[in-house]
């Protein structure tokens, strides 16, 4: 692929039109001229910059590429539905088809929708419990998509002052309640002052708490059921990657709802809420309106079922896992060697860099010049064989002599 030349860099032009210099924050690059301005190809588990370089790609397009770039499966899926049409204006049997496939693989699944991005999902969640529970309050725990961030300017228990959020009138972020990992005392707290009051626990996961968060599940579906609130899962990382039934099937704790998607697809743009049918029964009767022109957009309900059957039939999940082992374990053996005060921690499938901030962007930085693409959360996908993380951890190493010295 050719890529235009310019006289201007890809991010001098890019900011010059475009506020951030990307539609998605956290693709703006900030570590230049080491990272990539832009990403013109991908192929397997590597990808190409426009001005050549080829990195062994961790970032996965911030999670969605599971299979890898250009699955086959994929691929041919989305080319035999383009030449019968992208959308129309009747439902497409694949709306239905792909529902009962998801419903088949998650736990709790009883009803499924389709939408195109986490957070108008989120959104509807949070709106459908609303309306379930005749109830206002929301409790986050995590990151929830930038629709639903209210509770950056609500993080303190009931009574106390908060900061303004800008663009977020203070009488809606004033029913969002964000409960840092694990604080019981304060959902405790919370709940004790404002539990009749609560629709509903959102609850992403925490990546490196995850290996030991069955406990904490158990304890917000108590607390949900005890006040009756309901609970929901944003699985937007966790879906697909941590086991094929999301959180569900890892913790052995049924949500009533869920939001999944950067799993869902391989890349190609689709959402998906769901949950217990008596709750969505609220969408049936028409008491909540949740609708988009694109929800059945079959392009990525294609490519989401050649997905989802990859998963089920071809042992991908157990594949990633496999490899985020070897690469997180590693990786780790070489930074204990090199005394870097870093390290990968969580599940396999998305473990995330924890140690100084400063440190780790002379790591990252280091590891552009090196071939290897890296984000704080760190992503394999299927495509990514034994030899794939036998290459990456030598150049790792070389990494680690490069910002170490002799």
């Amino acid at each position: 692929m050719q890529t235009p030349q310019t006289n201007h860099s890809w991010r001098e032009r890019a900011i010059a039109i475009m506020p951030v210099g990307s539609s998605t924050n956290s693709k703006a690059p900030v570590l230049l001229p080491e990272e990539p301005e832009v990403i013109v190809r991908g192929s397997g588990c590597r990808v190409w910059d426009d001005r050549g370089r080829e990195f062994i790609d961790y970032r996965c397009a911030l999670g969605p590429i599971t299979l890898g770039y250009a699955d086959d499966r994929v691929d041919a899926a989305i080319r035999a539905q383009l030449d019968d049409g992208i959308l129309f204006g009747h439902p497409h049997p694949l709306e239905t088809t792909t529902a009962e496939l998801f419903c088949s693989l998650v736990p709790g699944a009883e009803a499924v929708r389709f939408l195109k991005t986490g957070g108008e999902a989120l959104a509807a969640v949070i709106r459908i419990a609303r309306a379930h529970t005749g109830r206002d309050r929301v409790v986050q725990i995590g990151y929830n998509g930038w629709l639903n961030s209210l509770a950056a300017g609500a993080r303190v228990l009931p009574g106390a002052t908060s900061d303004a959020v800008p663009g977020v009138p203070g009488a809606l972020a004033e029913l969002h309640h964000a409960v840092d990992w694990d604080d019981r005392a304060a959902l405790d707290q919370l709940f004790l002052t404002r539990g009749s009051e609560i629709a509903l626990i959102l609850i992403a996961a925490d990546y490196p708490s995850l290996p030991d968060s069955a406990g904490f599940y158990r304890y917000l579906r108590d607390l949900a059921d005890r006040h009756g609130a309901l609970l929901a899962y944003d699985e937007m990382v966790t879906g697909f990657r941590v086991a094929l039934g999301g959180m569900a099937e890892e913790t052995g704790v049924v949500p009533d709802l869920s939001v999944f998607g950067k799993g869902v697809a391989n890349g190609m743009p689709l959402a998906v809420y769901c949950g217990r049918r008596e709750v969505l029964d609220v969408l049936d009767r028409g008491e909540v309106v949740v609708t988009s022109t694109y929800g059945g957009e079959t392009l990525s309900l294609a490519a989401a079922t050649a997905t989802m059957t990859a998963y089920r039939d071809d042992g991908i999940i157990a594949r990633l896992h496999a490899s985020g082992v070897r690469l997180r374990d590693g990786m780790n053996s070489l930074f204990a060697e090199a005394g870097v005060g870093l390290r990968l921690e969580g599940h396999p499938a998305c473990p995330q860099f924890v140690g100084d901030d400063a440190t780790l962007r002379i790591f990252l930085r280091a590891a552009f010049r090196n071939g290897l693409s890296f984000y704080r959360v760190v992503y394999v996908s299927d495509a990514h064989t034994d030899a794939d993380i036998d290459e990456t951890l030598n150049r790792v190493a070389h990494v680690l002599s490069e910002i170490t010295g002799p």
